[in-house]
């Protein structure tokens, strides 16, 4: 029997009608709300030189997409465009010059694009993805990647040493509920703010202090913290020197009025395939909880949206393909 050769066996299958058949993509034509996005029909995109087409199994909601969405931020450019980073599902093709994977492969990772991930079919590039490890779904895997990377190279960058005390900024959200788990696995002593409501949720993932921030300021109650998790930004960047030791570190994955002190750093996750798995592979061995807030389906992006937007979730919230 004569073995397919690789671009045989791997390239966009006839059948999926690349270009021709109309699949299900959410878009938006002006910049506002969670009611700006509406679902439209596209053809299935082709993947081009180092490229993947990918399935979706699941994609979930994070703060730069209702910031791309509303127009706080806009390296995207002007509408319409495809929100959506996250990203896991199943390789159904791939392009030239692609050799880490073939069809049928699961995979989880990163798409910075005008199409963006809220589509049945997605093209991304192949080094911004990895295998997802066996035993991690694509509910769990769809949360990971921009939230727990965020976390896990926030938490690299202030380096806590064992028994240093982290202050983390919205413990309770995607990327908190992260962070402050990598913080604990490192040792170190880990305080979150988060409402009244949530404290519980923080608290289970082993934080030893939680402040109410709506009743408490934190400035009245703390001070000499190592480092400075802060997953809010704006006139929490100041706030949160004035408690952060003079050899602190103050780390913000948000814009924050901090800016300008040697102390602050600024961070952006960055698509690391190896550092993923690492991180999914933790997930599996129940050493990282990936907790799921909602569940739902892309007809209701609108709300999973707002959900985000509300301040009022835990976690993630994952969205699946439509109904």
């Amino acid at each position: 029997m004569v073995t397919p050769r690789r671009d045989e066996r791997d390239a966009v299958p006839a059948r999926l009608g690349v270009g021709r058949r109309r699949v299900k993509a959410i878009s938006q034509r002006t910049l506002g709300g969670p009611d700006v996005l509406e679902t439209i029909d596209v053809p299935i995109p082709e993947p081009g030189r180092g490229e993947v087409l990918v399935r979706l199994g699941a994609t979930s909601v994070n703060t730069v997409d209702c910031a791309l969405r509303s127009g706080r931020v806009r390296f995207l450019g002007p509408p319409p465009f495809t929100v959506g980073f996250d990203l896991s599902g199943t390789v159904v093709g791939v392009g030239p010059d692609v050799t880490e994977f073939g069809s049928g492969d699961a995979v989880f990772g990163m798409v910075h694009s005008r199409t963006g991930t809220y589509c049945e079919y997605v093209v991304a590039r192949a080094d911004r993805l990895g295998p997802r490890p066996a035993g991690l779904d694509d509910l769990r895997a769809a949360a990971l990647p921009t939230a727990a990377s965020t976390a896990w190279q926030g938490v690299v960058a202030a380096n806590p040493q064992v028994g240093e005390r982290v202050l983390v900024h919205a413990a309770a959200g995607g990327v908190g509920h992260f962070a402050v788990q990598f913080a604990r696995q490192r040792g170190a002593h880990v305080i979150g703010t988060a409402r009244a409501v949530n404290h519980e949720f923080p608290r289970g993932l082993g934080v030893d202090e939680v402040i109410d921030y709506t009743t408490t300021d934190f400035t009245t109650v703390l001070d000499g913290v190592d480092v400075v998790f802060d997953l809010v930004g704006g006139a929490y960047g100041q706030r949160s020197l004035r408690v952060l030791r003079a050899d602190g570190r103050y780390i913000t994955a948000q814009e924050s009025d901090a800016v300008d002190d040697p102390r602050c750093r600024r961070i952006t996750a960055r698509p690391r395939p190896a550092e993923l798995v690492a991180i999914g592979e933790l997930a599996v061995a129940g050493d990282l909880y990936v907790h799921l807030d909602r569940v739902l389906p892309l007809d209701d992006v609108v709300l999973a949206h707002a959900l985000s937007e509300s301040g009022h979730s835990r976690g993630k919230v994952v969205l699946t393909p439509w109904k």
